[in-house]
């Protein structure tokens, strides 16, 4: 049974485990990856940077993690090229989550601070 995504509940699953470890790993190293880099390197589902089931995938992935008081992690995924920034699903998440995105690069610089500072500080897994 296909999800509302269009894919298998395990593969969407497999996809975000995937889109999750790459992105801790990033994190970690205190760094950023674009969209377009994400995606080359989730496999278990057929996904591009601009699909717009990617914004949900990392939309899960960002909810999860913030419900799990890690942050958006989904805040070191941007533009490859222009403001070097998340996309706008990246700000109304935010919103949705209850932060002040009045002011959207405190916002997402104080996101973007939050996971490295977690991650960094990690050994192993979440």
């Amino acid at each position: 049974m296909l999800n509302e995504y269009g894919f298998s509940g395990p593969d969407w699953d497999a996809a975000k485990e995937e889109a999750k470890a790459v992105l801790v790993g990033v994190a970690r190293r205190k760094g950023r990856i674009a969209y377009s880099e994400l995606a080359a390197q989730i496999h278990s589902i057929a996904i591009e940077a601009h699909d717009p089931r990617m914004f949900h995938l990392l939309g899960e992935i960002s909810s999860e993690e913030d419900q799990a008081g890690r942050g958006m992690l989904t805040a070191i995924v941007v533009h490859k090229a222009g403001d070097m920034q998340p996309g706008p699903g990246f700000f109304e998440l935010a919103e949705s989550l209850g932060r002040d995105t009045s002011d959207q690069l405190a916002c997402w610089v104080s996101e973007f601070n939050r996971v490295h500072d977690y991650w960094a500080n990690r050994a192993g897994n979440a």
